[in-house]
């Protein structure tokens, strides 16, 4: 499916979870590729989901000493501002899946969330261990085609030559399995306040 693509219509979800788009992933040489048209796809969705009232969470990956998110380094920090108060929060996070050692999972139930839209970086990571998690724990998931991305997968000598990031990130999303909604694009998301979803 391409941009072009006829807009789905989807029912609106009440939460969106931004998973670690921060600069050392969608700034410089360490960018993903398409990272402009991933931080484009990601602004909008943020921009939506507040005007319209559904919570935004902006997961921040606490890489190891000596990585490009290393916390308190330039690469650790978030692309997009955030706009605090009782429906914007960011939540750092020590693995891939955003629930895990977290508030993320008491945050979504205290609000009464009920279906959540994940975009963000990397996709076959924190992106799909996000999603994952949170289809296992009830919610309806929808993972936007375009907004979220990977790096290319090198290539293994003998094995299989290298992945396009592009083919990767959606392998990812479609490993989800069928109760993620994985073919809608950004754009035909919807929001909503929590617990009207």
């Amino acid at each position: 499916m391409t941009d072009s693509a006829q807009p789905v219509e989807i029912p609106p979800v009440d939460a969106l979870i931004v998973v670690d788009v921060q600069s050392a992933f969608v700034t410089g040489t360490g960018a993903v590729p398409a990272a402009e048209r991933l931080v484009d796809r990601t602004a909008d969705l943020i921009a939506r989901a507040r005007r319209d009232g559904a919570l935004v969470v902006h997961l921040q990956n606490d890489g190891p000493p000596g990585s490009e998110d290393e916390p308190h380094t330039p690469g650790w920090e978030l692309h997009h501002p955030v706009e605090p108060g009782p429906l914007e929060l960011v939540i750092r996070k020590p693995e891939d899946d955003g629930f895990r050692q977290t508030p993320l999972g008491g945050v979504l139930t205290g609000a009464g969330v009920r279906a959540v839209a994940v975009c963000g970086v990397m996709s076959e990571m924190c992106v799909q261990a996000t999603a994952r998690t949170a289809l296992a724990r009830g919610y309806r998931v929808v993972v936007p085609y375009d907004a979220h991305a990977t790096q290319d997968v090198p290539a293994v000598p003998g094995v299989a030559g290298t992945i396009p990031a592009a083919t990767a990130s959606r392998v990812a999303a479609y490993a989800l399995g069928s109760d993620a909604e994985v073919t809608a694009p950004a754009a035909a998301v919807t929001f909503t306040a929590p617990g009207k979803a």
